[in-house]
């Protein structure tokens, strides 16, 4: 991995460290290629199906003594890797994988957590065969009630693409949207405007008129305590935080022409054969921004609204583009002749891999150069153009009904 590739997985959300260790995520996504994979029907059921985490998915108001737990009920737990975020600054939570390989706990069998925080767990699990299998949850842990907070991204001293926005998701409704806003303030050297924009009540983004200009510097000055969010609800955070800018790295997706031109600060460095979504299931058109780099992760449609047509745990180059589940990501089940011929997945972006991931591929190369932050711009598609709050993909929205959307003007 170049620098660039580790400069990426610093700006995921649920990064392994330690030598050797790979970000594998079990980001339950809605989108394969080529013929679909069918897994159950009789077969043994593997270690990973059964990873059992506690708190639950997605569980909100966690108190601070709840116990995070990790356990398999056979074969062996590999690797568990928990962080605490708060305030954009990420911790890994120290613990260890038992003797016999069936749990995890955190560091002498207890750990009181952090209140106010997000908490992401990332457990991998390997059956008898040596088939591994991954899970990811998160949870958040209990705010008083006559407190609010925003998790917001990117993370403090990273460093992103030119495309990236500054997102709040608040954990409770806030009314008085002018006086949080004005409590944010973003602000980058070279100076450009930033403007903030409400989707709903409790989600805040900023961003400039166009992408950031390589080598910017944002400081993101955080002074919401005390500030009335609603009626007896006040804010906790006080806090400035930065990040940089790197250089400018937008691919432009053709899907009626099967091909992504990857261009690096203006000038074309490929044109990279793809598979897109097929008619039934087309993907987005937009500009989407990545948010999540996994090198392994497991893709099952029915959390997304498909039927049984697959359940893949191991896609390779995972890259996140929208909430809902639109990845680029490697493909090594369909066919070579498919990519730049044919458009098949169910809404995905494919570039070809081989099973387990190489570098040596479109897809170990596009991943490999790839920031939390890059633009990736799909267009002559069948679908609709992606939604501004569908991940950070407020850059389709002109200047001027981005504007409008701030609670200052």
């Amino acid at each position: 991995m170049n620098h660039e590739a580790n400069r990426a997985r610093a700006g995921s959300a649920a990064v392994l460290t330690g030598a050797g260790l790979l970000t594998v995520l079990a980001a339950m996504t809605g989108c394969t290629d080529g013929k679909p994979v069918i897994f159950g029907g009789g077969k043994p059921r593997s270690a990973g199906d059964a990873i059992r985490i506690f708190p639950e998915d997605g569980a909100k108001s966690v108190g601070s003594e709840s116990r995070i737990e990790v356990k398999v009920p056979d074969g062996r737990l590999e690797r568990v890797e928990v962080t605490r975020i708060e305030d954009a600054q990420k911790e890994v939570v120290p613990g260890r994988i038992s003797q016999d390989g069936l749990s995890w706990l955190p560091e002498g069998g207890t750990g009181r957590l952090g209140l106010a925080s997000k908490y992401s767990i990332a457990a991998v699990a390997v059956d008898g065969a040596g088939h591994r299998s991954a899970r990811n949850t998160t949870f958040t842990t209990v705010v008083p009630d006559d407190r609010f907070i925003g998790y917001f991204k990117p993370e403090n001293r990273s460093t992103v693409g030119t495309g990236m926005i500054v997102s709040f998701d608040f954990n409770r409704p806030i009314r008085n949207r002018a006086a949080v806003e004005k409590a944010i303030k973003v602000t980058a050297d070279p100076a450009v405007e930033v403007v903030g924009h409400w989707f709903g009540k409790d989600r805040l983004d900023f961003r400039p008129a166009t992408y950031w200009k390589p080598d910017t510097e944002v400081t993101v000055e955080v002074g919401l305590r005390d500030v009335q969010g609603a009626p007896g609800v006040y804010g906790s955070q006080q806090k400035t935080v930065g990040f940089t800018v790197g250089r400018s790295h937008v691919s432009l997706v053709d899907a009626a022409e099967h091909t992504m031109e990857v261009r690096r600060d203006g000038e074309l460095l490929s044109a990279v054969p793809i598979t897109a979504g097929s008619p039934s299931t087309p993907t987005y058109n937009g500009k989407m921004v990545v948010t999540e780099l996994l090198e392994v992760t497991r893709m099952n449609g029915a959390t997304v609204g498909f039927g049984g047509e697959y359940d893949i745990k191991d896609v390779p180059h995972a890259i996140r583009l929208t909430e809902s589940g639109t990845f680029l990501h490697g493909n090594y089940w369909a066919s070579y002749d498919t990519f730049g011929s044919f458009n098949t997945s169910h809404g995905c972006i494919g570039l070809r891999d081989a099973k387990g991931g190489s570098e040596d591929t479109p897809a170990g190369w596009f991943f490999d150069r790839t920031l939390i932050g890059d633009v990736v711009e799909v267009v002559n598609s069948r679908d609709k153009r992606v939604a501004p709050d569908n991940g950070l993909g407020g850059w389709n929205l002109d200047w001027k009904k981005w504007k409008a959307g701030s609670a200052l003007r």
